[in-house]
């Protein structure tokens, strides 16, 4: 048996050692000292008590492991990735070709296995995202996005530095980078029009690498790219950050699971568009602007001082 503690005169299993709350009164019975009016309550029951009142709808999804609500798997994982082990049967599901909702270092968002053509357009229904739309990808390391993209853009000498070091400083991080799709994208991530259409040659993509543990477990363990859409309340048209809301939304939409990592924050990455002449930002989230960066805002002199510090980056890496 785990461990156990004594309260009056009785032996009992330590409370972490009870699979879940749900539980708790099938191993209290055998000991009545517990509940009798002389015997004081231990602490930590006290406290689960309170956690009961408070929040009833987390409660409803939690366990120390994984539960099932309506054939949905709830994983509850530590935000700092102390407890990876849990996602284990979420990793399994995704090469199934499950849809499920993850978190990053911004928002949630709904993701699936970037191989499952069947997943991605099962995403496309759950968000109801048209299909003119394009899809974004998850990434574990820079290897990823050159396979699935044509790379940042390279110093031609006119004054368009290389500016790979930059970004590299960026990742992972809270960016969202446009850059070229590469072949090795699936066409269902940049297809137009209905099932029946065509698939476009090759469009934009968005690329991120989230500085999150529970992110960077999922896509390391199913060293994979993940295909990925932010979590968006279908009716407000604002981000969902508490994943208790968003499985009680999105759930009955046919979710096959959720991890739990905690309420967010509402601040999404900021996105860039790599593919024009240079670096410009389409959203300003999380990411803060930096000097390569150009917004949609700026005037001719704030273009101009970014020529300048292309030169200065065309130099330097020249030395």
């Amino acid at each position: 048996m785990a461990e156990t503690k004594l309260y009056g005169n009785k032996l009992i299993p330590s409370l972490s050692s009870l699979p879940s709350s749900t539980t708790l009164r099938r191993h209290v019975a055998p000991f009545p000292s517990l509940v009798s009016f002389n015997t004081p309550k231990p602490p930590r029951l006290r406290v689960l008590s309170m956690a009961i009142k408070r929040s009833p709808k987390r409660l409803k999804y939690s366990a120390p492991r994984f539960t099932k609500e309506g054939g949905m798997l709830y994983v509850e994982v530590d935000e700092l990735g102390a407890d990876t082990w849990k996602l284990e049967p979420v990793i399994e599901l995704l090469k199934q070709g499950a849809v499920g909702v993850i978190p990053t270092d911004t928002v949630y968002a709904i993701v699936c296995d970037s191989k499952s053509n069947s997943a991605i357009e099962r995403l496309r229904r759950i968000k109801n995202i048209e299909p003119s739309k394009p899809l974004s990808i998850l990434c574990c390391s820079l290897r990823d996005i050159d396979t699935y993209t044509t790379g940042f853009p390279s110093g031609d000498g006119q004054g368009h530095a290389d500016i790979f070091r930059a970004v590299k400083h960026c990742l992972p991080g809270p960016y969202t980078f446009i850059l070229t799709a590469s072949k090795e994208l699936p066409k269902q991530c940049v297809r137009y029009g209905t099932k029946t259409a065509k698939y476009a040659s090759r469009k934009k993509v968005g690329v991120r690498m989230p500085d999150d543990a529970i992110c960077q477990a999922i896509l390391e363990k199913i060293n994979a790219p993940l295909i990925s859409t932010s979590v968006r309340s279908p009716k407000e048209n604002e981000w969902m950050v508490d994943p208790v809301v968003i499985a009680d939304i999105y759930g009955p939409e046919g979710l096959d699971f959720i991890v739990d990592g905690g309420v967010r924050v509402a601040d999404p990455s900021t996105v860039v568009d790599m593919t024009g002449s240079y670096p410009k930002i389409t959203r300003l989230g999380k990411g803060p602007k930096l000097h390569w960066m150009v917004a949609e805002d700026d005037d001719e002199s704030a273009i101009f001082m970014l020529k300048i510090s292309c030169h200065l980056l065309l130099l330097k890496a020249a030395l």
